[in-house]
């Protein structure tokens, strides 16, 4: 099986994948000896085509990037929802460089950019977290939303200004070809007994008043 997700190593794509497929291995097992092969890429849309074309057999985007309805819209029928799940990312955090006194500049990816008050800031897009402290560290601007543990990685040259936790995102598996091909339509999925637990918490509170 050949998954693709966006890269580089250090990414949320590809972490998420990698706790994805070891979560499926142990729920599945009979996926136990399949190893499957993963490319990380750097455009979904080029993900896409390339897994309709049958060069990917699954792609795997957080609901959250960018291009995503691009994504579903240009490969409606083409490309096909096959799993969704709801995972968080790496912990993130506001940070500077150590060098600056007052940070007046940012970097963001475009996702993150409502994850804390930039107003004081201009803003800069970066295509990714990972290159948001890489042009960062290049001088590129005075802060960026990046990882937590580039502070760990890079004590001398990064100042923590805010920690913003982990994102809890819905990430979606697609593939090439429909859960159920042979009909218009499949059953609703998705209904696992964690949330049956929470609808039943929710009605409790509501009848608790």
């Amino acid at each position: 099986m050949h998954f693709a997700t966006l890269g580089p190593e250090d990414s949320n794509h590809a972490l998420v994948l990698a706790r994805y497929l070891d979560d499926r291995r142990l729920k599945e097992p009979d996926l136990t000896d399949i190893e499957p092969r993963i490319s990380l890429v750097d455009d979904f849309i080029g993900a896409f085509e390339k897994l309709v074309a049958g060069g990917y057999d699954y792609v795997l985007q957080v609901s959250a990037h960018p291009s995503h309805a691009d994504c579903v819209g240009r490969f409606m029928h083409r490309a096909f929802p096959v799993d969704a799940f709801i995972a968080p990312s790496r912990p993130l955090a506001l940070v500077t460089r150590a060098d600056v006194a007052q940070s007046k500049s940012v970097l963001r990816q475009p996702a993150t950019r409502h994850y804390t008050d930039l107003s004081a800031f201009a803003e800069h897009d970066a295509p990714t977290i990972v290159a948001a402290l890489e042009q960062l560290l290049d001088g590129q601007a005075d802060a960026a939303i990046v990882a937590e543990d580039a502070i760990e990685r890079h004590p001398d040259r990064l100042r923590l200004i805010q920690p913003l936790g982990p994102a809890l995102d819905t990430w979606i598996l697609y593939a090439n070809r429909p859960l159920f091909p042979d009909r218009e339509q499949g059953p609703m999925l998705g209904a696992n007994d964690a949330m049956a637990e929470h609808f039943r918490e929710t009605s409790r509170r509501a009848d608790r008043g």
